[in-house]
């Protein structure tokens, strides 16, 4: 009796292990040939082997390279593998309606367009950047800053031991501008090499985390990251760089398609989580809401605290939960007494208050003075500011003033926003908010005056106009730069007009004042502000006796003791503060029971210092 041959043995067929690989690389064949996903072909026996179901680690979510997946059902248990507080996208994705019907609770499809770009037909841009320069991730310091940018532009943070460890990555490459004077970083890009990530046979590449600091002054930053990553990959010898783009980002999708970049049908998918939950539910009724009622609304609905917005135009909106119910205008709320919001609203009155508790205050007269006592006191300070006593947002401020037609002018201005008008000592140094919530610093930054940065051709009207329109795209709509007697007075001193050309690299601060609704620039300084100024912050705050507020300070450094007391705020904007918690600590102070019991337990545990005490 003849015994049986193993399967395939003398047959002309296959043993079941080579059949079962044919299956799935026929699989794999038929959907790099068909289909609504980039094209791989067919791959080179001699060339390295294609790495099934790859995936690539970029620190704030892996990135899940669809192409490389014959079945859904492994892409689906790789996405469900996503971690806590990362955000995993699944690129490429073929026949993505039936990975969506495996979970369609779990997964969406992303409402985001994929771009490409040629790098063979793309030619580089004979222009060099103004002002900046673009290079590689170098230092621990890069990293800190590049998640600053992330957090302002509202994207998932990186452990910044992450990038370090992935600097010299063969895969994975990080790109940075600095600035040339401040060498401040001003936007950053990740390339991904395709090929080095699964040795993608087709030798493409893509684009991920292109993103500018909102407060850069310089033009041309993101357009300048984008071509030094598709120059740096063209020199590797990649033959696409792919990006991914919101449907309804038109300035971004306009830049691209300026670039060269093309549109292309491929899909990605999503996971449904806190950090994707606009991108599956929809527009937001209140989307009218400005950026600062924005926030803490966000916020409360994260917590599931019910929102009802009464007038998104004005900021109003009520937030309850478990029987409470408070209403608030932005950051002012029933918990801000009547008393201390008519203190702050009168600045004499909140001089008072607060000199009378030790705070250092500038030397102030009323501009209803005699002119003699008016000609004393400018002949004392040398400089004075002129500002109505009632008014927000920098609206009739006028600083450093020198000669007394000046302060006429200025006191007529003023006198139309409110008919009190104070004139005060001119403290030279920075101007430093401190935001202070229930009688604890959240936030400290610097504000600072917009600048401008010549560039040899155009005349100082055209270089404000274009910073004004990238700070309304910045703050959503909230901070320009008026082009009014304080903006044209602040470019007369410094020996321009608005019809003057500046020359390439110059920079000219073209007002006064820094409040963000007139074009200033915000920095944070938390970690690093004098306790002597968050003191007099703190004090201030309980001398008003109000629950949250903005101390404005004028300070030589934030990180020397010496200050003098400008304002109180009892409406402070909690936007703008990346990364610091303005939201979640004003949350917790409205409804404390939100609180997660741990975050509770800790704060508990957690000593007072001297000024929280």
């Amino acid at each position: 009796m003849t015994g049986k041959k193993p399967a395939g043995e003398g047959s002309g067929r296959p043993p079941r292990e080579a059949r079962g690989r044919d299956a799935y690389t026929h699989r794999l064949k038929r959907m790099r040939e068909h289909g609504l996903k980039p094209p791989i072909g067919m791959q080179d026996q001699d060339g390295p082997t294609l790495v099934e179901n790859s995936a690539l680690d970029l620190g704030w979510g892996r990135l899940i390279f669809g192409q490389t997946f014959a079945d859904p059902e492994p892409l689906l248990a790789k996405l469900q593998g996503e971690l806590p507080d990362r955000r995993d996208i699944a690129v490429y994705v073929r026949d993505p309606h039936v990975l969506l019907a495996n979970a369609p609770q779990e997964l969406f499809l992303d409402p985001s367009h994929t771009f490409r770009l040629n790098l063979s037909t793309y030619r580089a841009s004979r222009r060099a950047p103004k002002g900046f320069f673009l290079r590689r991730l170098t230092a621990q310091a890069d990293a800190n800053a590049i998640n600053r940018i992330y957090a302002a532009r509202g994207m998932v943070p990186v452990p910044p031991d992450f990038f370090w460890a992935k600097r010299d990555a063969r895969s994975i490459c990080y790109f940075v501008a600095e600035d040339e004077v401040t060498g401040d970083i001003l936007g950053t890009v990740t390339g991904v090499d395709h090929a080095r990530a699964f040795n993608d046979p087709e030798r493409g590449g893509s684009l991920w985390c292109l993103a500018v600091d909102p407060q850069a002054r310089h033009p041309g930053v993101g357009q300048a990251l984008v071509r030094h990553l598709a120059e740096y990959f063209s020199a590797r010898g990649l033959a696409h760089l792919d990006l991914s783009v919101m449907h309804d980002n038109e300035q971004a999708i306009a830049l691209y398609e300026k670039l060269g970049f093309e549109r292309v049908p491929y899909f990605t998918v999503k996971r449904k989580n806190p950090i994707n939950e606009t991108l599956y539910t929809g527009p937001e009724v209140d989307s009218a809401l400005n950026p600062y009622a924005t926030i803490i609304v966000k916020e409360a609905r994260r917590r599931g605290i019910h929102v009802e917005v009464s007038d998104a135009e004005r900021g109003f909106f009520s937030l309850s939960q478990g029987g409470r119910t408070i209403r608030c205008r932005e950051s002012l709320s029933d918990m801000t007494s009547a008393v201390a919001m008519s203190i702050c609203d009168d600045k004499t009155a909140t001089r008072a208050v607060v000199e009378a508790a030790g705070v250092a205050v500038p030397q102030q007269i009323q501009a209803d003075a005699g002119p003699a006592e008016l000609e004393a006191f400018l002949a004392a300070h040398g400089k004075v500011v002129v500002k109505p006593a009632r008014g927000e947002q920098g609206r009739g401020v006028a600083v450093g003033l020198t000669d007394m037609a000046e302060i006429a002018a200025a006191v007529e201005t003023a006198g139309k926003i409110c008919d009190t008008v104070l004139i005060e000592e001119c403290v030279t140094g920075e101007d430093l908010r401190l935001i202070v919530i229930n009688y604890k610093l959240v936030a400290a930054a610097v504000r600072r005056p917009p600048v401008i940065v010549g560039n040899g051709q155009q005349p100082i009207r055209a270089l404000i106009a274009a910073q004004s329109r990238r700070r309304l795209a910045a703050t959503g709509g909230e901070s320009h730069i008026p082009i009014d007697a304080e903006t044209e007075r602040t470019i007369r001193q410094a020996g321009y007009d608005m019809d003057s050309v500046l020359e390439a690299g110059t920079e000219l601060q073209v007002r006064r004042t820094a409040n963000l609704h007139t074009g200033g620039t915000i920095h944070d300084v938390t970690d690093i502000v004098h306790p002597v100024l968050v003191e007099a912050a703190v004090t201030a705050a309980r001398a008003i006796d109000i629950p949250v507020t903005g101390i404005d300070l004028m300070v030589k450094a934030p990180t020397l003791p010496d200050y003098r007391f400008i304002e109180a705020n009892e409406r402070p904007g909690l936007a703008n503060h990346e990364p610091q918690p303005t939201a979640e600590r004003f949350i917790d102070l409205l409804f404390p029971l939100s609180i997660p019991a741990p975050v509770r337990q800790a704060a508990l545990e957690t000593p007072q210092t001297a000024s929280e005490a």
